[in-house]
């Protein structure tokens, strides 16, 4: 068995959800749930068959971020996973619920904007995710200064009262 780090390339301001799901119509399944969630959400999805054809499906609201979805999928190369690549202005909070309430959907790996990197084992023919580095290491600890200030962003951002 090999270890390999594989990174999800994309625009930094990109955020990208990156899971694991068992069956073909995780595509269609997942392209509704995001429409519904977010009406006019740009997106790009893959996913990556496991068996059968072994083909990445995908679907998508931009062709250019599923062809960026497709890409890493590719690059990734691992079986029943799936790759949402979501456009400039929308993120995981407002989606995520609904991606994890897809029936097929197994786990969700990372929702990030961060540079992501995903650690897989290699043996054969199969490819698994083990998990993932999403950002950096901490500096230190929040002190009553950061508190007030990450209170305050999220009061801005009306994720809070």
């Amino acid at each position: 068995m090999e270890l390999k780090v594989i990174p999800i390339e994309k625009p930094e301001n990109l955020n990208v959800i990156l899971g694991q799901a068992h069956f073909i119509k995780t595509v269609e399944d997942l392209h509704e749930a995001l429409v519904t969630a977010v009406p006019g959400i740009k997106f790009g999805l893959a996913f990556s068959e496991a068996s059968g054809k072994r083909l990445v499906r995908r679907s998508g609201t931009d062709p250019e971020l599923t062809e960026l979805a497709v890409k890493n999928l590719l690059n990734l190369a691992a079986g029943h996973t799936f790759l949402i690549v979501l456009g400039e202005g929308f993120y995981p909070i407002n989606v995520l619920h609904a991606v994890k309430a897809c029936p097929e959907v197994v786990r969700i790996y990372a929702a990030t904007a961060n540079p992501l990197k995903v650690v897989v084992a290699e043996e054969g023919e199969q490819r698994a995710i083990l998990g993932v580095m999403d950002g950096f290491k901490p500096l230190g600890v929040e002190d009553e200064a950061e508190v007030a200030w990450r209170k305050d962003l999220l009061r801005r951002f009306g994720y809070k009262l």
